[in-house]
This record gives structure tokens, C-alpha cells and sequence, in this order.
């Protein structure tokens, strides 16, 4: 599994702006429904009301691919653009080996 944090940041709310208009445009549901597509979740981080973090998961790179050269992307563009969003990127792989046991115990389930 792949999961990219993709953290946009603007001026005077856009971000937000940026994130109800992905929902409102139905976008986010386009992205949900795709094979391969495990997770695009917006979220605000506490401490900084410009930025909004988009958690977005997919089963493999050739789903991520995928998703990269559809059509909607250059619609997404276009928000990015609309709103002059910039972005910090991070990407990770899953461990396949799961939650080692020691950590395990700090989680409350």
C-alpha cells in the first residue's frame, strides 16, 4: 500500500476553500469509487488553519498511476490553481510486517 500526505496551503481560508469544493464538485467521490483507491480524507491540522492534509491511500503504484494520468487530475489542477494552493509531499510504504507487538501495547482499540 502507498499512502501520500499531500499538505496544501494558501492565504485567507483557501485551503479550506480548496477542500469543500473537491467534496461539493463530487471529485473526492470520483477518486473514492476508482480501483485500487483505499483512503482520500481531508483533515485540519490544529495548529495551522491555512494548511489542510489529504491522507490518500492506494493499493499499489500501477492504482496511483492510474489515477495520476485520468482526467480528473487536470480538474484538481485547476483547483490547485484557482485557489494558488502550494504543497509539501510526503509518501510512505506500508510495513507488510504489520504493528510490531511493543507498539501494539500503546494502542487503545
Amino acid at each position: 500500500m502507498i499512502t501520500v500526505n499531500i499538505y496544501y496551503s494558501g492565504i485567507n481560508g483557501n485551503a479550506k476553500r480548496f477542500a469543500e469544493e473537491m467534496l461539493s464538485s463530487g471529485i473526492v467521490d470520483r477518486i473514492r469509487s476508482k480501483e485500487g483507491n483505499l483512503r482520500y480524507e481531508y483533515f485540519y491540522p490544529l495548529e495551522d488553519c491555512e494548511t489542510v492534509l489529504l491522507i490518500d491511500s492506494w493499493v499499489n503504484q500501477e492504482a496511483l498511476d492510474d489515477h495520476h494520468h485520468s482526467p480528473m487530475m487536470q480538474e484538481i489542477v485547476q483547483l490547485r490553481e484557482k485557489y494558488d494552493l502550494h504543497m509539501k509531499v510526503e509518501r510512505y510504504l506500508s510495513d507488510e510486517a504489520g504493528i510490531p507487538g511493543l507498539d501494539r501495547s500503546y494502542i487503545r482499540e
